[in-house]
């Protein structure tokens, strides 16, 4: 019997309503502009789409670095199988980043200005240019998938030359913008809670940066292995959990020196709100993934390492959300809260992005044709964007 054309279920039900709701949000931001769109104002001019969208969408994307330094720099083979899922997430990262900043500039038609209106003493401006380049890097580096599927010799032949000295560059340019991010901050001693604050911020972001890129790493595996009957080897994830414990450690050690050095740290034992949003980050980001991740038992577990991974990006989320929207709150007497249609937009771009991926792993060679589903697959929780990839090519 003939497959159908096209099979309405529930997550493509889902995600059909997401693109209504962020299209017709869409409408109403580039009709009416920003203030019809958000409740953003002269007080808070940052919401969602900065804290969500670009902060932690730079930050879910930072694996095309951290893992293409690992395998073509450092030489580590071993971890080869995961570059290409890696790359394909950054890439798509960075062009959705990209497009989140078009709905969060008052005139997204000027953004080319700091191409030529340059002030090199400006973060931002150098926030802005890293992550032109960066991009562009990225679409080198993922060129190659595209050029083997459709059989184009001769330019692989040229990509694949200049390959190393594109990763250098990709390490370098990842690496300024990631701490950058940071950056920006220090310029707001007396805005910024002091939970939040510290001249460390641009080492926390960079570090965190590398802490996610490896949960995502494990969390898009087990995802794949789920939705495509795909997976990588549990070695591999094995060996990503043991880098991810160190890196937690050196961040959490840092982190809560860091509060003890200046004095905030006896703050975190009075009740009140910016208190418990800084517990539940804590709590999300460190102590939860670093008791699970100890125990060799959940390390040589998929389901374990899964769980982990959710734990440290949800909580370096919370992080980037803690940063950007409740640390400021204190400071400008508001309390913010996004509007129904930036959280419209910020759907549409999260479930874009999943059922990118999905198609890109279905029609392209992200991942090793041999490898198959295996029984020890973790069973990810129904997670409404990342079942958008369930049947995103169907």
């Amino acid at each position: 019997m003939a497959r159908p054309i096209f099979r309405l279920t529930f997550w493509k039900l889902v995600f059909f309503f997401l693109m209504a709701g962020g299209l017709y949000a869409t409408f109403i931001r580039f009709t009416q502009g920003l203030g019809a769109s958000t409740n953003l104002n002269d007080q808070f001019p940052w919401g969602i789409w900065i804290s969500f969208d670009v902060l932690c969408g730079v930050m879910l994307a930072a694996g095309g670095f951290t893992l293409t330094a690992a395998v073509h720099i450092l030489n580590i083979k071993r971890l080869h199988s995961i570059i290409r899922p890696t790359i394909l997430t950054a890439f798509l990262g960075y062009i959705l980043v990209c497009a989140a900043l078009m709905f969060d500039l008052g005139k997204p038609y000027n953004i080319w200005h700091p191409l030529i209106m340059r002030n090199p003493r400006s973060v931002m401006f150098e926030v802005a240019y890293c992550v032109m380049l960066y991009t562009t890097v990225l679409a080198l580096e993922f060129s190659p998938i595209v050029l083997e599927h459709f059989n184009l010799q001769r330019p692989l032949k040229v990509v694949r030359a200049i390959l190393i000295p594109l990763v250098i560059c990709g390490v370098i340019l990842s690496t300024l913008h990631q701490s950058s991010l940071g950056t920006l901050y220090l310029i707001l001693p007396e805005k910024l809670h002091p939970f939040w604050y510290s001249p460390l911020l641009p080492v926390f972001f960079f570090l965190s940066a590398i802490a996610v890129g490896l949960a995502m790493t494990i969390f898009e595996s087990s995802l794949s292995s789920r939705h495509f009957g795909l997976h990588l080897e549990l070695p591999v994830l094995q060996e990503l959990g043991r880098v991810l414990v160190v890196v937690l450690g050196v961040y959490g050690i840092l982190r809560f020196e860091d509060l003890a050095n200046r004095g905030a740290l006896k703050m975190a034992f009075h009740a009140g709100y910016e208190t418990y949003l800084f517990w539940l980050e804590i709590m999300l980001a460190i102590i939860l993934p670093l008791s699970l991740l100890v125990q060799k038992k959940v390390r040589n577990s998929a389901t374990g390492l899964y769980l982990s991974a959710v734990l440290v990006v949800l909580g370096f989320i919370t992080n980037r959300m803690n940063v950007s929207i409740t640390g400021m709150e204190g400071s400008t007497g508001v309390r913010y809260f996004p509007k129904w249609s930036e959280l419209a937009v910020t759907g549409m771009i999260i479930g874009i992005g999943f059922a990118a991926f999905g198609l890109a792993v279905k029609y392209l060679p992200i991942f090793p044709k041999e490898e198959v589903a295996v029984e020890n697959s973790p069973e990810p929780s129904s997670v409404a964007v990342g079942a958008v990839m369930e049947h995103a090519g169907d």
